[in-house]
This record gives structure tokens, sequence and C-alpha cells, in this order.
């Protein structure tokens, strides 16, 4: 299983929100690449982008900072957060981004999710954010008619080939990561599944690992130290 640590962009700043919410904002970092820095120092070969304000506004504000970080790192590198157009999925791939995630539009507009899918094939992954059963959109600020597994069917039959799922409830708040969700997904769907949310011990990364998955987002708990990098990447092979 593959270490994705995560930076999370606001103002050109690492920050992390609880739960999704804009109110509970912290700010980790005035300079997102030396903490993508930290993590290439840790053994990192993955990162996990999110534009915040992209996300609720539905535009690019932090496309420096992320040209940035892939310019100046080896990172595989993912970004979600406003991508709802073509010239915004070409925006970041021009600047050398190797996967885009695709939210809110993957759910409201399928049209642009089945183009985006069929011409940049495995370069395009969808972000499935779920509270209480449902899909969320727009910065996890609506949620939609869309069950989790409702969607999670629609998108393996369009060929999506990596999903990031997120589990709303147990994100930042350090409670551990919905391990049933999970084991759950990993037996359903043939797509990679990365795991997001909550993932805040060594137990946690071994019990997802254990599950064969693609992937698990770190976030807060590195922020914290309450997990040590290098050790969950260990962890996870």
């Amino acid at each position: 299983m593959n270490i994705f640590p995560a930076i999370d962009l606001y103002g050109g700043k690492a920050v992390r929100l609880l739960k999704g919410d804009y109110a509970q904002m912290t700010v980790y970092s005035d300079s997102p690449l030396s903490v993508a820095a930290d993590f290439v120092s840790k053994g990192a070969k993955f990162i996990h982008l999110v534009d915040l304000e992209g996300a609720r506004d539905g535009n690019t504000p932090n496309l420096d900072t992320v040209s940035e970080i892939v310019k100046n790192t080896s990172l595989f590198s993912e970004i979600g957060g406003g991508i709802r157009d073509m010239n915004t999925v070409e925006k970041y791939l021009s600047v050398g981004v190797d996967r885009v995630i695709l939210g809110t539009a993957a759910v409201t507009d399928r049209a642009f999710l089945e183009k985006a899918v069929t011409t940049y094939g495995d370069k395009i992954a969808v972000g499935v954010d779920i509270r209480d059963g449902f899909v969320a959109i727009k910065g996890w600020t609506e949620l939609s008619s869309l069950t989790l597994h409702e969607f999670c069917r629609e998108l393996e039959a369009l060929g999506v080939r990596t999903l990031i799922c997120t589990d709303i409830s147990r994100d930042g708040n350090m409670r551990g990561t919905n391990r049933e969700l999970y084991r759950e997904m990993s037996e359903l769907y043939k797509m990679q599944i990365v795991a997001s949310g909550g993932v805040s011990t060594l137990d946690d990364v071994r019990a997802l690992a254990a599950f064969s998955l693609y992937g698990a987002i770190i976030g807060k708990a590195y922020y914290t130290g309450a997990i040590d990098l290098s050790e969950a990447i260990e962890v996870a092979k």
C-alpha cells in the first residue's frame, strides 16, 4: 500500500480543516514546498494535494504553489479541489501534476467526467466524500442524492481507475479511520482504492494495508506528530 501524505492549500499555506469546516482551520506552514520536502526526506514517493479555495469556489488560486511543489520534488502528485472543467484539468497536467481528482463535477456533470476519463485515462481519479452514507459535494457543504455504492458502481462502469474515498465524519478528528468501510470497498470494487479521513495511528495504517488497498492518505496525524511518516511508509509495505 502506498502512503500519500497530504497538503491542504489555502492562501498559499499548508492548512487543515476539521471535518471540512472552513471556520475550523489550522495553519501548519507558510511554506507548502518545505512541507513537501520533508515528505521526501521521510521516504515518501507520493503527495496528495487539495486546493481548499478551489473546492469551495471552483477555481485554481493555488496553482503556482502546486507548480512549485511539482517542479522541486520527485513526488508523484495528485490534486483535487474545484476541478470542474477540462481547462482546469489541463492547467494542472500542464504544470506536471500526475493525476487530477474530480469531486463535485464527477457527481454533477457526468459528460465532463466521461470526457476527462476518455481523454486522460488513469490521470483522472474521482474523490468520493461520504457523509451519512451519501456523497457530499461543493467542498463538503452539500449532500447529493447519490449513495456511496450507487456512485461507485457508476464510476467503475465508466472506467474510472482510482478512487479516493473520504469518510468526512473521521476527517481531522484523530478518532481512527473507518476500517469497515474500506474493507468492504476493497472487496466490492476493482478500482484502486485510496483511504482518506482519520488515519491516526500506525495500527490504522497496518489494518488498511491488510485490505490490499492501493493507498492511504495521512494528513493531520503527520502534522501533529501522531504518526511518524517514515514508520508509516514502512508499515504500509
